[in-house]
């Protein structure tokens, strides 16, 4: 930790009252968050909330019973040590298991396997302490710095000012920084650098955000946002075949996409809907790619717009935009919200498809695009199909060892009344011998009393829990 606070400078940091960073957290978001509440009277709900829009509740979520949830963390933890034999012959079952959501316990596991970001840790060890070592470019500093208390303020995790939360924070997105220069940072990486932290450790939540930025959402957080652009058009485009009557609408009042979905896309929902179905969202976003974010904007856009009723309370553009940023919990709701993005018809060729006409559109009216970005890949099988791992790659290291205490010595008989005499120890040898061989072949009966158990039944204790916990590996901040 030490190391940490060093390379940040942000642990127990405090801002003198009145400085620039004082008002800059004044003036944003978290002006209102739980700093300000009576301790006494917050409470913080299964996902880390301790209030806001966010904060769980019973109407907008569904409760597993735990025995299916323990079924399913027993069929993802198989899925998760034969990865790519499941990936490779049983893709539509992984996609299916993801539908219906991974389970809490191993959610940050299995996003890191989704995504790719596994591999990548494995083929760059120590690229992220290497990174996290260095200073970091002043002028993105700066502005990380200034955006840390603005990442869900009413997350126990991003409360404490200068926390262990923020500090993670700022060491992904500095981490990025170097890593990608060219790049630099984008404000929309902070939540997406966050709702990672909340389910992994730091290193790797650099490497989801690293994923998530260059196979799912390529471009997206580069200089002029054309790519975010070029799928407003794309979003518009598909509206057409959803909901004619939305499509109408938008552009009877000439409302551009950029307008309403900029923060959706590029936050992946994550500061939109409620914490239980962002979760749900990501498990199938970061299995299924980006088709999924098209899904749940057309979804809501259908809902919202998709009717004449509807269309009466939204006259003109202004109307429209509230409309659109008062979304009705009814339709994010997680069980409802997730069945219609299931149901959607929009594939990924319609996207690609679309994706080729509007870039043709754009380039004529506008010239070539600026930013040359890899083109994206859909989900957790093209990028293990594009670049195929290594079987070590894929293993689970595990992180916390637990080891039997050692086993203590009998104590040696000192003679007793019951014991026999001197001339009886060889008989009394051969009926120890008989009665071993007896008892290898005889059942195993617990005893009556308690006792220490045998040597060897110690040490293949040991041995299976040390074969279970390395099938294991260590999930924090869950």
């Amino acid at each position: 930790m030490a190391r940490i606070e060093q390379s940040n400078g942000l642990a127990g940091r405090s801002f003198p009252p009145g400085s620039e960073k004082d008002r800059t957290a004044e003036s944003g978001p978290a002006e209102s968050g739980p700093d300000s509440a009576d301790p006494q009277e917050l409470q913080t709900d299964k996902y880390g909330f301790m209030g806001g829009a966010q904060q769980y509740s019973g109407q907008s979520t569904e409760d597993v019973p735990a025995e299916v949830l323990r079924q399913r963390e027993a069929k993802w933890l198989d899925m998760l040590n034969h990865w790519d034999k499941w990936m490779a012959k049983k893709h539509k079952k992984v996609k299916l298991r993801c539908q219906k959501g991974v389970p809490p316990s191993l959610r940050g596991r299995a996003w890191l396997y989704l995504c790719g970001g596994k591999v990548k840790r494995e083929q760059n060890r120590g690229k992220f302490q290497d990174l996290d070592s260095q200073p970091g470019d002043p002028k993105w500093v700066d502005v990380i710095e200034r955006d840390l208390h603005r990442q869900f303020p009413f997350h126990e995790m991003f409360v404490a000012r200068g926390g262990h939360g923020q500090q993670d924070l700022f060491r992904v997105l500095k981490a990025y920084t170097l890593h990608r220069p060219e790049e630099g940072y984008c404000q929309a990486q902070a939540p997406i650098a966050a709702v990672l932290l909340m389910h992994m450790p730091a290193e790797d939540a650099f490497w989801g955000l690293v994923q998530i930025c260059e196979k799912y959402l390529p471009g997206y957080y580069s200089k002029g946002l054309e790519a975010i652009q070029l799928d407003g058009e794309i979003l518009f485009s598909l509206l057409k075949k959803v909901s004619p009557v939305a499509h109408r609408h938008l552009k009877k009042h000439k409302m551009e996409p950029i307008l309403y979905m900029t923060e959706w896309f590029m936050c992946a929902f994550s500061r939109t809907l409620p914490w239980a179905s962002v979760l749900r969202v990501w498990d199938m976003f970061l299995c299924e790619g980006v088709k999924i974010i098209f899904r749940v904007g057309l979804v809501l856009l259908k809902c919202m717009l998709g009717s004449p009723e509807k269309l009466k309370k939204s006259q003109g553009l202004y109307e429209t935009m509230e409309l659109l940023k008062a979304l009705p919990p009814a339709y994010m709701e997680e069980g409802f919200l997730v069945r219609e993005v299931v149901e959607s018809p929009v594939s990924e060729r319609d996207i690609e498809r679309e994706h080729v006409a509007q870039r043709r559109r754009w380039e004529e009216s506008r010239g070539e695009l600026r930013c040359r970005s890899p083109g994206r890949m859909h989900g957790a099988r093209a990028i293990i199909t594009a670049e195929p791992p290594r079987r070590q790659d894929l293993q689970q290291n595990p992180t916390i060892l637990v080891e039997s205490p050692p086993a203590a010595a009998a104590p040696p008989s000192n003679g007793g009344p019951g014991e026999e005499p001197a001339g009886g120890k060889g008989k009394k040898k051969k009926k120890k011998r008989k009665n071993k061989e007896e008892e290898k072949a005889a059942p195993s009966v617990p005893p009556s009393a308690p006792s220490d158990p045998p040597r060897s039944l110690k040490d293949g204790s040991r041995q299976a829990s040390e074969e279970s916990l390395s099938s294991q590996e260590h999930d924090s901040y869950l």
